[in-house]
């Protein structure tokens, strides 16, 4: 007997004849599976000290070099892949989960609510991301922790003006009328009716956001506003070898490489998970 397909599975089925997105999938699951396994796949402790093998060039042994106090570069750049990851994820969670209760509360009960909210979010839009999320963090102080939350709050007016859109037009299918008719709470029929049908375009931002949440951070850390050293983070990295490009490239080289692949694989994750979940696409 021929097993019925449920949406689910064409869905998946699409994805998988997508090659961008299912080779973006693919390096992520790589790069998730380096940095939750760091400690036994790393050769050597990232923060460990070693005078007497500083700046060695990349070899059989440092397969990526060391660095100015002779730490296995190889090294830090695999334990940077868990601060990275989870930089992004963080500051992806924050921004979606508040973007998308101001964009539905905007789009349901509209009138004065909907005015107040979106000014506030055109007031963020008026600023470039990067400054926002360099305004933020100097309110906050400089530390990993206050980046993901500037970087996060910088990305808030994304998800609201994407949910607030979705939401007004859900509002007119008549699953939300019917609902609406029967008496059902405002929050039911937000939360149960509307938000699983609209879920879809906040996916997108958010696979296509975490590689932007992950620059972002990378460019606060460089900066000196976001990790602190002796944390082996990727933006933090490249300042640190900005001033040995010359005498030994592959201090720089490495993490921006790690900065630019995990980018990509992001980028391709969200066009495949675009083109396979927009309808207006299929």
């Amino acid at each position: 007997m021929e097993q019925r397909s449920t949406p689910s599975r064409k869905v998946l089925r699409r994805f998988f004849r997508h090659r961008g997105g299912v080779l973006g999938a693919l390096l992520m699951f790589s790069l998730i599976v380096i940095a939750v396994f760091a400690p036994q796949v790393a050769p050597f402790d990232p923060l460990a000290v070693s005078p007497f093998d500083a700046l060695l060039p990349p070899s059989t042994e440092h397969w990526m070099g060391t660095d100015t106090l002779g730490r296995d570069m190889l090294s830090r750049v695999i334990f940077g892949s868990r601060i990275s990851l989870r930089l992004g994820l963080v500051s992806v969670s924050i921004a979606l989960t508040i973007g998308v209760i101001v964009g539905s509360l905007a789009g349901y009960i509209g009138g004065r609510v909907d005015d107040v909210l979106m000014r506030i979010i055109d007031v963020l839009l008026a600023f470039p991301s990067l400054i926002l999320a360099l305004l933020a963090v100097f309110a906050l102080g400089p530390g990993l922790t206050n980046a993901m939350i500037a970087v996060g709050i910088s990305a808030i007016p994304s998800y609201a003006r994407v949910t607030r859109g979705e939401v007004l037009s859900a509002k007119e299918n008549l699953y939300v009328q019917a609902a609406e008719a029967v008496g059902a709470p405002a929050l039911v029929i937000m939360f149960r009716h509307i938000l699983p049908n609209i879920i879809a375009p906040n996916i997108v931002i958010a696979a296509l956001g975490t590689g932007t949440a992950i620059l972002a951070g990378s460019a606060l850390s460089f900066l000196g506003l976001g990790a602190q050293a002796p944390t082996p983070e990727w933006g933090l990295m490249l300042a640190q070898g900005r001033g040995f490009m010359q005498l030994a490239w592959w201090l720089s080289f490495f993490p921006g490489f790690a900065i630019m692949l995990t980018v990509m694989s992001l980028n391709l994750l969200g066009d495949g998970l675009r083109d396979v979940l927009d309808p207006r696409l299929n």
